[in-house]
């Protein structure tokens, strides 16, 4: 053998033996899985036949559930013929809806959502046999308890794992690293999508492309650009790699076989994103007509319904969080009046929804006559686009710089949240003058109303590039969900208390 050749193989030979023991690692878990949903199952109907046969129940409902004469009470053993073929078609069930795909990270409401509708189809169609078959024989009731047991056992387990992933996750334990192929309008999306979902466990290695993605004339910090499409192999051995996702543009499609072939050859998983991003400044949804698939542009989610929806939630978290929230801005009122002459409240223009300007309330963390310096400071700025960022602003206050880095100096702002100026999740409002330097696609991030905090302050707060928090800021308005707002709540928790990003 070429000795030239012999790293390149022991490298593969390591990358090989690794992945075939996480195969084994991955098919030992989902038995496991599959074992312990069965045992779950089969405790989860015997504490229904404890609920209905031997439980006291206070009134009025031991009148309820002691309706059947004691002689018609059957024995648990009774009830076997009924368990098995409930413990087999909820797991065939489970497994056909995708809940034991070690490679597919489902978030946690999907996995409840799926344990919820599997047990009830599986419970009404053995009701609807059993009663049938032996319309006296087993209690109704029974079947009730038994769901409702099975699911709460069931989800609770899923909610406990789900916690020890998220905090091995978050000490970056277990979790599978991913490589993107393109840094084109497709290949960014795709990464704004896994830097937006930590709760899947991905991990985003970086890039490979011919160049790397520069945005006013610099490359992108939060993307690692690894090298050209051609270096993958290298790329995937070097790095570690689990996944590849092909997002490679239209006019690059005749490379994907190859790539592929690479892929397969090497072991690794891979997912192919369809170049159908490239309209629409790179969102479409895909309909279906008559088995026709029609593209159009991807739409607002955050409207109708779901806007009402928010808008509920967002008043009600102010509300109940005002016991905590009030007497902590009394505080801060203080400590601003100790600290330096003027204003406790800093009031600025902000554009808000569908660029109407409102007032936006903060804490006062500069000195009185910060917005008259301001312009003396302009080549000292650090952030790029329409921004204006300083790590060491010499108009901070003392108390200002705490409060910037633990970001209650906008804790006023829950004011505007109530107004109905701002909701409690979204993008940052922006200034007038940021504004009106706007390039055009920056415009579709006022379409929704501004928030406290937005995707880009979880993830980087001011270390992400502007045009990368306007991707970001649109990604989240287009693909909203309370789960997402959620999420984002979660992730803002760890970077306002490190303090990552704030100046």
């Amino acid at each position: 053998m070429d000795s030239s050749l012999r790293p390149s193989v022991e490298s593969s030979l390591d990358l090989s033996l690794r992945q075939r023991a996480g195969r084994r690692v991955g098919r030992a878990v989902v038995l496991g899985m599959v074992v312990l949903d069965q045992i779950l199952i089969f405790v989860g109907f015997g504490f229904a036949y404890w609920l209905r046969y031997e439980a006291r129940w206070p009134e009025p409902f031991d009148r309820i559930v002691f309706e059947v004469a004691t002689q018609d009470q059957v024995e648990f053993s009774a009830f076997f013929p009924i368990i098995a073929p409930l413990m087999i078609l909820l797991g065939l069930r489970f497994a056909t809806r995708g809940l034991y795909r070690t490679r597919y990270r489902m978030p946690l409401l999907d996995q409840l959502g799926i344990i919820f509708s599997s047990t009830l189809t599986v419970i009404a169609v053995l009701i609807v046999f059993v009663f049938l078959y032996k319309p006296f024989y087993y209690s109704r009731l029974i079947f009730l308890f038994a769901g409702i047991s099975i699911v709460a056992l069931l989800s609770l387990w899923r909610i406990v794992t789900s916690g020890i992933r998220h905090w091995q996750w978050s000490r970056g334990i277990g979790r599978e690293r991913v490589l993107v192929l393109g840094g084109t309008g497709l290949g960014q999306q795709v990464m704004n999508g896994i830097a937006a979902s930590p709760g899947l466990g991905y991990t985003l290695v970086g890039y490979l492309n011919e160049r790397p993605i520069v945005q006013n004339g610099r490359a992108t910090r939060i993307y690692r650009h690894l090298g050209d499409i051609d270096d993958l192999e290298l790329v995937i051995e070097a790095h570690d790699v689990h996944q590849v996702i092909l997002a490679l543009p239209f006019w690059e499609q005749d490379r994907l076989p190859d790539l592929v072939a690479t892929c397969r050859a090497l072991g690794i998983s891979f997912q192919m994103a369809p170049d159908f991003y490239q309209l629409s400044v790179d969102r479409v949804d895909i309909l279906q007509l008559s088995g026709v698939p029609l593209l159009r542009p991807k739409e607002i989610r955050l409207r109708g319904a779901n806007l009402f929806l928010k808008r509920i939630i967002d008043v009600s978290l102010v509300i109940l969080s005002a016991p905590v929230t009030l007497p902590l801005a009394l505080i801060i009122a203080l400590l601003i009046r100790l600290d330096s002459r003027g204003p406790i409240l800093f009031r600025q223009p902000r554009v808000g929804k569908g660029g109407q300007v409102f007032t936006c309330l903060k804490f006062r963390t500069m000195v009185p006559d910060a917005e008259a310096r301001k312009a003396e400071l302009l080549t000292a700025n650090e952030a790029d686009g329409p921004l204006f960022k300083m790590r060491r602003d010499p108009r901070i206050t003392r108390v200002g710089g705490w409060l910037r880095r633990s970001s209650l100096d906008e804790l006023p702002q829950l004011i505007n949240v109530l107004r109905g100026e701002m909701c409690v999740i979204g993008p940052r409002p922006a200034l007038p003058e940021e504004v009106a330097i706007y390039e055009p696609w920056h415009y579709r991030r006022l379409e929704v109303m501004p928030g406290l905090a937005g995707l880009p302050q979880a993830l980087g707060r001011s270390n992400i590039s502007f045009d990368e928090q306007v991707r970001l800021d649109i990604y989240y308005a287009e693909n909203w969900t309370l789960g997402m707002d959620l999420r984002v709540l979660l992730m803002i928790i760890p970077a306002v208390i490190g303090g990552d990003g704030a100046y």
